[in-house]
C-alpha cells in the first residue's frame, strides 16, 4: 500500500511469507505489555556487585581483551592522559576529537604539542577520542550511542580508538546499560546506532592466527575518570 511506511512494508511481507496477519486481540496485548515492561534477562551473579566491585571488574575484564586503561582523578587530568599515552606508544599526537560539548570543555590547551580537530572521523586520522554511555562490567564493553555529538565513524576507521569515561558510568549488566539508555532518551528519538565494544579489533580467520585491526582500531584505550 502506498501510504505504508517502509517499516509496515517489511513486516508485511514477512506476515505473507508466513501466512498470517497482522496480531489482534490478547496476543497484541500480550506483546505490547511485554515491550513495555523491558524485563531483563538472565544477569550473571558475576555483574551483581556494589558498584566499586562493578568498577574493578570492569577493569579486568577489559584489560583481558587488550584495551588498556589510564586512571585518572579528575576531568582536567585527561589531556594528560592521552597525550603521555600517545607519547609512549609513539604515535602522532594527532586527534579527531567528538564535537561532545562535556569533551571539547576539557582543558586541551594545557597540552600545546596535541593537534585537535573536531567532527566525524576521515582519512588518514590516526586516532579519536570519543565519550560512551556505559560500560558494561560482566564483559569490559563499552556501550556507545551514535548522534550528532557522536558521529560512528570515530568508533571504526582511524587506527587508535580512546574513550573518556567516567566511574559513574560503569554498570553491571547489559540490561543496566540498556535502562540507562531509556532513562535518558525519549523513545520516539532513540539513537539510530548503538555499539557495543569489547577490546580493539581483530580477527582469527586467517590460518587461527589473531589479526590486529582487521575490521576497526588496532587499539583501544580507556581513560577512565575517578571523579
Amino acid at each position: 500500500m502506498p501510504d505504508m511506511s517502509p517499516r509496515d512494508q517489511i513486516l508485511a511481507g514477512i506476515r505473507r511469507s508466513l501466512g498470517r496477519g497482522a496480531l489482534e486481540g490478547e496476543p497484541a496485548d500480550a506483546l505490547e505489555t511485554r515491550i513495555a515492561e523491558h524485563k531483563p534477562n538472565l544477569i550473571p551473579q558475576r555483574a551483581q556487585l556494589p558498584h566499586e566491585a562493578q568498577v574493578a571488574l570492569f577493569v579486568e575484564m577489559a584489560e583481558g581483551v587488550q584495551t588498556t586503561i589510564s586512571q585518572v582523578a579528575s576531568a582536567q587530568e585527561v589531556p594528560d592522559a592521552i597525550a603521555e599515552y600517545l607519547a609512549q606508544h609513539n604515535l602522532p599526537a594527532d586527534l579527531r576529537v567528538a564535537p561532545d560539548a562535556w569533551l571539547s570543555g576539557l582543558p586541551w590547551g594545557k597540552r600545546p604539542t596535541l593537534t585537535i580537530k573536531t567532527g566525524r572521523a576521515e582519512e588518514p586520522d590516526t586516532a579519536s577520542v570519543t565519550p560512551a554511555l556505559a560500560g558494561i562490567a560482566e564483559t569490559g564493553t563499552l556501550m556507545l550511542t551514535s548522534g550528532p555529538d557522536s558521529p560512528t565513524t570515530l568508533n571504526l576507521l582511524p587506527e587508535t580508538h580512546i574513550v573518556v569515561l567516567k566511574k559513574s558510568q560503569i554498570v553491571g549488566s547489559y540490561e543496566d546499560g540498556w535502562t540507562r539508555l531509556r532513562d535518558i532518551q525519549d523513545k520516539d528519538t532513540m539513537p539510530r546506532t548503538v555499539n557495543f565494544i569489547t577490546g580493539p579489533s581483530r580477527t582469527g580467520d586467517i590460518e587461527q592466527k589473531i589479526l590486529m585491526g582487521a575490521h576497526g582500531p588496532r587499539r583501544l584505550h580507556i581513560v577512565l575518570i575517578d571523579g
